[in-house]
């Protein structure tokens, strides 16, 4: 037998056990036998717990510098900030980062968006807010050790971190960053706070509908992240640039509202959101106990404002929360949202009123085209849409013009009831062709349809001083003159139905000479929602409130 054959079967020999019947073996052998097995599944055990730990201190340990590194005051986890010194320290935007201070040390603050290992060098994108920056270790041992490449690559996407460095100039722009012109060369590295397991990545969710349309045309598979999914997790999809662009957006709205309304002459008001009655009527209110006494929150701070006017305060506006307890799913519905009021008097005519309302959205339009000129480019790189036409003067056309261009356009409408969704979208389908605006005012629009405290109409009481007004064929806002007689307000109220003892304050407030007056209530997350052409209010609501959703 050659010396590979005898090894071979040497070696089954000491490997395999010698079969021997069951009913051939003693007790104590079976016992010993037990035990053996036993004992080597302890040590198994033992040593994948070993490894287990090895694992987690070596995670652990690069979290710290290497003690033993010559530059190991460069990098690490820096100790919980509690506001425990004031160490005088400049940090610098990221968005401030361009070739003009090139050359410069700085500090800058921000997220890890990706980050990427190899070798001796570690490259990392840096994000704040908007602006992102690439971040590049090379191993020279001068300036930046291999233990602090390890660190580096080490981070987890999302993290907050502090990093040095020196701004440079790439030898071609980098891709993907905004500051694209530039990158910092890192000197120093240290985690301020470390992100956890993400529910979705950021990449993932910021993914628009033209790169998943190209990835599946290419058979590739991409993730997607449901809208139920994004909600559940706000904090992290607040995150993408499209939905930061969206509240900057938002936080503009805002502010074009209250500045235009100020030079008019305008009061800011807060009136109270907690109410004896319904501030409209109906059932649509979110009832709770005060105190002992049934309220409710406010649907609108339409009473109040009424009010302020009868106060003498002549033109008077809120920016607050408005609450409607409707059980409606649709894409544009939502049970709180924020409320842009406004109430001034008037000489004559509610066209008044139109006309400030009209100069208002064309200086909002106008100004949301100039400010956020970045924000509305990201957000329609995510979500592609048609930027807003409109008019310096919007068309107005009443409602009954408005009943018979879809009765021409071939669609049976009731000429005294309310459009729906689909009608309104037809409607400013056809306006937008007629006129080449996205933004119109329909008004006179039927009693019946109408608040209780609306003006009807002196020729015609079947019609009421009232309007409405869409962008894209949506309503953003509805208003109208207000009944400012006390027997026909509490006359139209009989008439809806509303026990006049519920709104007795509000009544008695016409009672000692009144001020003819009209105004709007616009909804800030729909103008948000339809100037930039999302589908979704829930997308313009930082934190939405539906008929199911009642967190985060």
């Amino acid at each position: 037998m050659s010396d590979a054959g005898m090894a071979e079967n040497v070696q089954s020999l000491s490997l395999e056990e010698p079969k021997v019947p069951s009913e051939g073996r003693s007790e104590a052998e079976k016992a010993a036998k037990k035990a053996a097995k036993a004992a080597a599944k302890a040590q198994k055990e033992a040593e994948k717990a070993a490894k287990a730990a090895s694992r987690g201190q070596k995670q652990a340990s690069v979290t710290e510098a290497d003690p033993n590194d010559p530059l190991a005051s460069q990098y690490g986890d820096v100790e919980l900030v509690q506001s425990q010194t004031i160490s005088g320290n400049v940090w610098t935007k990221v968005e401030k980062l361009d070739p003009s201070i090139e050359g410069t040390t700085v500090l800058v603050r921000a997220r890890v968006q990706t980050v990427r290992g190899k070798g001796k060098s570690a490259f990392l994108v840096l994000r704040q807010e908007l602006a992102t920056v690439q971040a590049v270790l090379f191993v020279d041992d001068n300036t930046v050790s291999k233990g602090m490449v390890k660190y580096a690559s080490a981070i987890t996407r999302e993290s907050v971190v502090d990093v040095t460095g020196v701004v440079v100039r790439p030898l071609a722009p980098v891709e993907g960053c905004s500051q694209s012109e530039v990158e910092l060369k890192v000197t120093a590295i240290r985690c301020v706070a470390r992100a956890g397991p993400l529910p979705f990545e950021i990449a993932d969710a910021a993914r628009g509908a033209e790169a998943i349309s190209k990835a599946t045309e290419a058979g590739e598979q991409v993730v997607t992240v449901l809208q139920d999914t994004r909600l559940d997790n706000r904090i992290i999809d607040l995150r993408t640039p499209a939905n930061h662009s969206i509240f900057r957006v938002q936080s503009a709205v805002t502010q074009l509202f209250r500045e235009f309304l100020l030079k008019e002459d305008f009061v800011e008001i807060h009136t109270p959101k907690l109410l004896g009655g319904a501030s409209e009527g109906g059932a649509s209110v979110f009832k709770l106990d005060y105190m002992g006494q049934p309220a409710c929150l406010a649907q609108s701070p339409q009473f109040y404002k009424q009010m302020a006017i009868c106060s003498d305060l002549p033109r008077v506006f809120e920016v607050g929360p408005v609450f409607r307890a409707e059980n409606s799913y649709t894409h544009r519905h939502l049970c709180e949202f924020t409320g842009l009021d406004m109430e001034m008097t008037i000489n004559e005519s509610y066209h008044e009123v139109l006309d400030v309302v009209d100069r208002l959205f064309h200086t909002m339009f106008e100004g949301l085209n100039e400010r956020c000129a970045w924000e509305l480019t990201t957000i329609n790189s995510q979500y592609p849409f048609a930027p807003l036409k409109f008019l310096p003067k919007a068309p107005r056309l009443e409602f009954a013009e408005g009943i018979k261009m879809l009765q021409e356009a071939g669609y049976d409408v009731d000429p005294f009831g309310d459009l729906n969704t689909e009608l309104e979208r037809v409607l400013g389908k056809i306006v937008a062709e007629k006129y080449n605006t996205d933004f119109y005012i329909l008004h006179r629009y039927p009693s019946a349809i109408r608040p209780f405290y609306t003006m009807p109409c002196k020729d015609d009481e079947r019609y009421s001083c009232s309007y409405d007004i869409f962008i894209r064929g949506e309503e953003i806002i509805s208003g109208a003159q207000r009944i400012h007689d006390p027997s026909l307000l509490e006359r139209r109220a009989k008439e809806c139905g509303i026990p006049v003892e519920t709104i007795q304050a509000y009544v008695d407030s016409f009672k000692y000479g009144a001020w003819p007056h009209g105004g709007i209530g616009v909804g800030m997350e729909r103008v948000v929602m339809l100037f930039c052409g999302l589908d979704n209010v829930r997308k313009t609501s930082m934190f939405p409130r539906d008929p199911k959703r009642l967190a985060p």
